[in-house]
């Protein structure tokens, strides 16, 4: 599959790594759900990047499959951030209000709900949010604003994003690509415990989002 997935790492970097021009994102260690959900979305036009739908259009959905469950399973270290855009310590602090907190004045759940509280994603169709370039979150978080990305429906990221003026994602992603990775990168089993999703931000790519959450069970120790 690394041979075979040369055209795929011609722009998206050494084994998956992320390109250097910071629109090309990491594709090792993702999700696989999350890869193939994406495949499929180029595919059946969804997503709008005439390579990568004429790369797409001749294989097989489960050769697809194939492709991300490779690049999912690439455990590879992530570089340091880079981002030095300006921007006043007020509206970062604003940025990391909404991913770890989100606002409920405008129903607007905290990333880490979504995208676990490492942000590192969750198991099988949630990305991570870190490691990203600033560059590549502003073009997809603009993709969604300008309606010119879609996922599966219900499509809860455009109605987040809908929900959000433009200085408030650039906060967002001002903030989340300052952020060093944690020890672990690893996608979380499960998303965090808490309330489900509402009616209005159910996940069409990742349906698990919308169960009822429960802790995980303790086993051995002190209670």
């Amino acid at each position: 599959m690394a041979e075979r997935t040369r055209a795929c790492t011609a722009c998206h970097g050494e084994q998956g790594r992320a390109g250097p021009d910071g629109y090309y994102p990491r594709l090792a260690g993702k999700p696989a759900g999350y890869l193939h959900n994406q495949l499929r979305n180029f595919a059946q036009g969804r997503r709008h990047y005439e390579l990568m739908a004429r790369m797409v259009d001749p294989l097989t959905d489960a050769y697809l499959g194939e492709m991300a469950q490779y690049f999912s399973e690439l455990k590879l270290p992530y570089p340091a951030p880079t981002a030095n855009n300006t921007i006043t310590p007020e509206r970062l602090a604003k940025g990391q209000q909404l991913v770890t907190q989100g606002d409920a004045t405008r129903g607007l759940p905290a990333c880490t709900q979504c995208h676990g509280l490492r942000l590192t994603g969750v198991q099988p169709n949630v990305p991570g949010l870190l490691g990203l370039p600033l560059d590549y979150l502003n073009a997809q978080l603009g993709a969604w604003q300008t309606k010119q990305r879609r996922a599966h429906a219900p499509d809860c990221m455009a109605e987040i994003v809908q929900r959000m003026p433009s200085e408030d994602l650039i906060a967002v992603s001002s903030w989340l690509a300052r952020q060093p990775l944690p020890a672990d990168t690893r996608p979380a089993e499960r998303p965090p415990a808490g309330p489900a999703l509402p009616e209005a931000l159910r996940c069409g790519s990742a349906p698990e989002l919308s169960a009822t959450r429960s802790a995980p069970a303790q086993s051995g120790g002190r209670p």
